[in-house]
């Protein structure tokens, strides 16, 4: 169609049907972010090109191969998303897949926050050792498979029942995606880093590793002394009070753009505390 022909309705139509393409695409992806489907999909890409290229360079075998998978390529897909498509059919039947408003977000936020602090000032009191992780922007999906699934919805009592010693999943880490408890008794890499003091447990080493492959926020109650240690981008706070603790949480897990250099700050100023 003509550009001179198109009116204003028309113009309306097609910057409408964009804008509803690209938000379906952007729901769809941070629906599978963090999950086995990030990975199954950059594989569909790579497909997807080698397709493409071996049309353009005349690889008749090549291409040929990669048109019959390309045609059985959407059975495939229906298999391999199974369990994506139909959580995602789930919520778009509960009507969450589009509605997620600001405010919502604002309020688990807040409850994420209250269920964390909660949950560690009453293990640090009582010295019941603790490792927690939360996701951030990368993906935990790969050490989520190492522990028990849960899946359920954060809550400090959760929190704390899981710690308790002797219980069956007290040993290894808890995984937060979000508002929920995605999976406990987790592995996570220990850090191998030769300056790591000796006075620190594997608690802290696991809490360091994951902290180096990872940009997520991960949390320590100590069981020897109560104290409490958080660990970022394989840097290591230690021995915070509760105060402190809820400041770091609450610039790290609250809108990252605006608090970015405070939180920054504080990790600074942190080190140069315990290097003087």
């Amino acid at each position: 169609m003509p550009f001179a022909d198109l009116t204003i309705l028309g113009v309306l139509s097609h910057v409408v049907d964009i804008f509803l393409v690209w938000y379906v695409i952007y729901k769809m992806i941070m629906f599978i972010r963090g999950t086995k489907a990030v990975q199954l999909l950059i594989g569909i890409l790579v497909i997807t090109l080698i397709w493409i290229l071996s049309g353009v360079f005349h690889l008749n075998t090549l291409n040929f191969l990669m048109e019959t998978v390309m045609t059985w390529g959407f059975l495939a897909i229906i298999i391999i998303f199974q369990p994506e498509l139909r959580r995602a059919l789930e919520q778009l039947g509960r009507g969450k897949f589009f509605a997620r408003s600001g405010i919502h977000e604002e309020e688990e936020q807040k409850q994420r926050l209250e269920a964390i602090i909660n949950a560690v000032n009453y293990m640090a009191k009582r010295r019941i050792g603790a490792l927690i992780s939360i996701e951030k922007e990368t993906g935990m999906g790969d050490y989520i498979e190492t522990g028990i699934p849960l899946n359920s919805n954060l809550t400090h009592e959760l929190l704390i029942n899981i710690f308790i010693p002797n219980t069956p999943l007290h040993d290894g880490a808890v995984i937060i995606q979000k508002t929920q408890i995605a999976a406990a008794a987790c592995y996570l890499p220990l850090s191998e880093s030769p300056f790591i003091s000796k006075e620190l447990g594997t608690r802290h080493r696991a809490a360091l590793g994951i902290s180096e492959v990872t940009d997520s926020l991960t949390i320590v109650v100590s069981e020897e002394t109560g104290g409490i240690s958080v660990t970022k981008n394989g840097e290591l706070l230690r021995d915070l009070s509760l105060e402190q603790f809820q400041v770091v949480l609450e610039k790290e897990l609250t809108d990252e753009t605006k608090t970015k250099q405070s939180s920054s700050s504080i990790w600074k100023r942190r080190e140069k505390t315990k290097n003087g």
